[in-house]
C-alpha cells in the first residue's frame, strides 16, 4: 500500500473527528500506511491556518476549490454542511481524487443521483461517512443474525432520539432552513436506515410522517423566524426481506444526547441495543429452560473484532470517535483494492431514495413504493 495525501474540508465536529481518525488509524491497526495530511480548507484563510497547526495538516487554504485539485492530494474528507456536499464531492471526483463524504449524501435527492454519476465516471472510492455501522456491537448483531440465534427477524424498530434542539428558544440556525433537507428525517435519520442497509438490505415501502414541534426560533439580533423543517419524524416500513418496522425520530427530545434504540424480533429470540450504552447488546433466545429464560447482556471485548485493535481487555469501552477510526481504515483498504466494510456512494443512494419516499409519503398521506 502507498500513503496517501489528505485533503479535509470543514473542521467544525465532525471535520475535528475525519482529522483525529486520519491522524489514529495507521497506529491503532498497523496494516495501512500512515495518511500523509496536505492540505486542509475553511471558510477563511486565518482559520484554516489555525485549524491546520492543530490538525497537524501541511498546508492551508481558504478556498476549498483550490484544496480538491491540489496534486498532494488523493483524498477528500467533506465535513461540511449538508448543502454544500454534492458541490464538493462531484468537484473533488471530477478531479480524480477519492472522496469520503458526511451524510447524509445530499439534501435533495436529484443532487445525489448526480454525486453517484460523478463517482461512477471518475473510477473513484465514494464512501459516505456512516460510522455507527463499524461498531463491534453491529458488526456482532449481523453475526448473530447470519447465525440464525434469532431465527426469521419479522419486525424492527429503530428510535433516533437526541435533544440539541428541544429548547423552543433555541436560536435559528441552518438545521432549521430549508436547504438543510427535510430535518431530522435526513439530519440523522439515515443512520437508523444505515443500520438496516448492514443489517438487512434495503426498504420496500414505506408511510412516514413529520411535525414540527415549534413553529418558529428566536433570531440572534431580535426577532423571530419560521421553522422550515421538521424535527420529529415517523415511518412504517417493510424490508425487502418482508419484515415490518418503525423507525421513530426525534432531535428535540429532552434528555435524549445520541440515542439510537433497536429492536430486532426473530421466531427464535430478540436483539436490543441502545447506542448510548454503545458497548452493550442484550441477545434474548428462546431455548433452554423457561425458568431461565431471559435477556443477556453481552460487553464488548476483543472477541469482538476491531474492537481488539483499540483495548485488549473486555469491558472497557470504544467510543465514537474510535468508530470513525475504523470506517477510516475501512476507506483505505478499499482505496487499495481490498474488501470493506462501508457505504458507498452506490449504496448510500438506497439510503437517499428511501428519505425521499418518506418525505413524499409524508407529505401524500399514503405508502410509497421505494
Amino acid at each position: 500500500m502507498t500513503s496517501l495525501g489528505i485533503g479535509l474540508i470543514g473542521t467544525g465536529y465532525m471535520g475535528k473527528c475525519h482529522a483525529l481518525a486520519w491522524n489514529a488509524v495507521a497506529a491503532v491497526f498497523g496494516d495501512v500506511p500512515r495518511p500523509r495530511l496536505a492540505v486542509l480548507a475553511e471558510a477563511s484563510q486565518n482559520l484554516a491556518e489555525r485549524k491546520a497547526q492543530e490538525l497537524g495538516f501541511a498546508r492551508a487554504t481558504g478556498d476549498w476549490r483550490s484544496l480538491v485539485t491540489d496534486p498532494d492530494v488523493d483524498v477528500v474528507s467533506i465535513t461540511t454542511p449538508n448543502a454544500f456536499h454534492p458541490d464538493m464531492a462531484i468537484a473533488a471526483l471530477e478531479a480524480g481524487k477519492h472522496v469520503w463524504c458526511e451524510k447524509p449524501m445530499a439534501t435533495r435527492l436529484p443532487d445525489a443521483v448526480r454525486m453517484l454519476a460523478a463517482a461512477r465516471a471518475s473510477g473513484k472510492v465514494a464512501a459516505l461517512g456512516y460510522n455507527y455501522i463499524q461498531n463491534p456491537i453491529v458488526r456482532l448483531i449481523r453475526h448473530l443474525i447470519d447465525e440464525d440465534r434469532t431465527g426469521t427477524v419479522n419486525h424492527v424498530r429503530i428510535e433516533m432520539d437526541e435533544d440539541f434542539m428541544a429548547d423552543p428558544e433555541e436560536l435559528f440556525t441552518w438545521k432549521s432552513e430549508a436547504t438543510s433537507g427535510h430535518g431530522a428525517l435526513d439530519d440523522f435519520g439515515v443512520h437508523p436506515l444505515s443500520l438496516i442497509w448492514a443489517l438487512f438490505g434495503g426498504v420496500r415501502r414505506v408511510c412516514g410522517h413529520m411535525a414540527k414541534p415549534y413553529p418558529d426560533r428566536p433570531l440572534k439580533n431580535g426577532g423571530r423566524r419560521a421553522v422550515e423543517t421538521y424535527d420529529i419524524a415517523t415511518t412504517l416500513i417493510e424490508l425487502e426481506n418482508g419484515a415490518s418496522g418503525l423507525i421513530a425520530l426525534n432531535r428535540s427530545a429532552w434528555g435524549r444526547k445520541g440515542r439510537i434504540f433497536l429492536q430486532l424480533f426473530g421466531s427464535k429470540g430478540s436483539i436490543v441495543y441502545d447506542q448510548e450504552r454503545m458497548n452493550e447488546v442484550q441477545l434474548y433466545t428462546a431455548d433452554g429452560g423457561k425458568e431461565t429464560q431471559g435477556f443477556r447482556t453481552i460487553l464488548a471485548s476483543p472477541h469482538h473484532p476491531p474492537y481488539d485493535k483499540f483495548i485488549p481487555a473486555p469491558g472497557h469501552g470504544l467510543g465514537f470517535n474510535d468508530l470513525k477510526i475504523v470506517e477510516c481504515r475501512e476507506l483505505i483498504r478499499r482505496i487499495h483494492g481490498d474488501a470493506a466494510h462501508l457505504i458507498t456512494f452506490e449504496d448510500g443512494i438506497r439510503i437517499e431514495r428511501t428519505v425521499d419516499a418518506i418525505a413524499r409519503s409524508a407529505h401524500e398521506g399514503r405508502w410509497v413504493e421505494v
